[in-house]
């Protein structure tokens, strides 16, 4: 009676993708989100020391923004993780769709760097050179690279039926 057929079992796996293909989507966004934005802080802000988060003012008002700017980074990682951690419990992982919010998050986290906060905002350069131009090209090249990668995987996430295998961590 309580006893499910293999059958049985991989249709609900294949179900469960289906059901939470959002949170799949919301969990991979978030860490990539999170996962970039630790990148810039920690090579770019600490380690090269290009710039602060927060540059027009004092050092110390620029390490202070540097400090927000990491907490921000590691809520969005942890709260990606613990969406991935109760899709893994629930069994839902779609691993290709969660990929594509990754690259998606990611790539649009630093265009929007690249240019809302970079040219817009003017609260930061990547780095303060002459040739500004160079560093801004390839990091906002990097940005669209990574949003048209993320955007494929989610659409053949979306455009195809999952393999239909008991394993729900299949692409």
């Amino acid at each position: 009676m309580g006893i499910k057929t293999e059958g049985k079992h991989q249709n609900s796996n294949v179900m469960n993708r289906f059901v939470y293909a959002n949170r799949n989507l919301w969990s991979g966004i978030l860490f990539g989100i999170g996962f970039v934005a630790f990148i810039d802080e920690t090579v770019f802000h600490q380690l090269l020391r290009w710039h602060h988060f927060y540059d027009k003012s004092t050092t110390d008002v620029g390490l202070i923004s540097d400090g927000l700017f990491h907490a921000f980074s590691w809520f969005a990682t942890i709260g990606g993780l613990f969406m991935f951690a109760d899709l893994r419990r629930r069994n839902a992982i779609w691993l290709t769709r969660w990929w594509g919010g990754l690259f998606l998050g990611a790539g649009s986290f630093q265009l929007y760097d690249g240019l809302i906060q970079h040219k817009l905002m003017r609260i930061h350069q990547i780095r303060y050179v002459e040739n500004v131009i160079f560093y801004d090209s390839i990091w906002n090249i990097l940005a669209v690279l990574m949003i048209l990668i993320g955007l494929s995987l989610i659409y053949r996430t979306r455009s195809r039926q999952p393999l239909r295998k008991g394993n729900s961590y299949e692409h």
